[in-house]
């Protein structure tokens, strides 16, 4: 049995502010650095040892990382940060108010945006600022494989090839294995270990800073799932909420 821990990233600036924030590198509110330091002290009473992280490139994730990893004394084990666990890139909406552009657009067309599986949102121009393709942090990288808005279901596309593939191995082996990470790049790996079908997905919410623990068997099959902190946990599908 192998222990896999799934924490969203605590409230950033921008969740602070309604807006919509994707790919922009936004940092931590001073209750966004609470919740994280809360992760590690809820994480420390489990007694858990990590064999490794992963997280992504965006600071919010790694600083609520880092933030539990002081919380449990591990900031010695190996970390991973990889793009493919970013947030949803929320293209042109990238920056807006979501009230502000509810009225805009109106409630149902905001609606279907944020919470269908495959409409994406409109497309940002290139020369955007908020393109990846014209932030350092990805110069490596080929401008046609990064997004310019994806669905959910994009999203999960770029995210599951990378959990199949780099971490999946991890579990494999018996390593314990936390994943600080995002809203929707979690939604994709819910999808996954929980097999949730493509209307579901969109509905379940990860509370900010609250570790998910998951009990894992020798086929990376999930046995337990539970937040650790009950009064923020949120439904899990097939009752597994423990």
């Amino acid at each position: 049995m192998t222990t896999l821990v799934l924490i969203r990233h605590g409230q950033s600036t921008w969740n602070k502010e309604n807006r919509f924030t994707g790919w922009h590198d936004v940092g931590l509110t001073a209750e966004g650095t609470k919740e994280a330091k809360k992760a590690g002290t809820l994480l420390k009473k489990e007694g858990v040892h990590f064999d490794a992280a992963f997280t992504s490139f965006q600071k919010r994730a790694i600083k609520t990382l880092w933030l539990t990893l002081e919380g449990i004394d591990q900031m010695h084990i190996p970390e991973t940060k990889a793009w493919q666990l970013n947030e949803r890139h929320y293209g042109g909406l990238t920056g807006l108010n979501k009230a502000e552009t509810a009225e805009k657009h109106g409630k149902e067309q905001v609606h279907i945006w944020r919470r269908s599986f495959d409409v994406p949102p409109p497309q940002i121009d290139q020369d955007s600022e908020y393109h990846p393709a014209n932030d350092p942090k990805y110069a490596a990288y080929d401008p046609a494989v990064l997004p310019g808005g994806e669905s959910l279901k994009m999203t999960t596309e770029r995210v599951l090839p990378y959990f199949n593939g780099q971490i999946r191995p991890f579990l494999s082996a018996g390593s314990n294995i936390l994943i600080s990470a995002h809203g929707n790049s979690l939604r994709a790996l819910m999808k996954e270990l929980f097999d949730v079908a493509d209307a579901d997905i969109p509905g379940f919410e990860f509370p900010t800073g609250n570790p998910l623990l998951l009990e894992l068997d020798d086929e990376q099959k999930v046995l337990s799932a539970r937040y650790l902190d009950k009064k923020r946990a949120k439904p899990l599908p097939g009752g597994k909420e423990a």
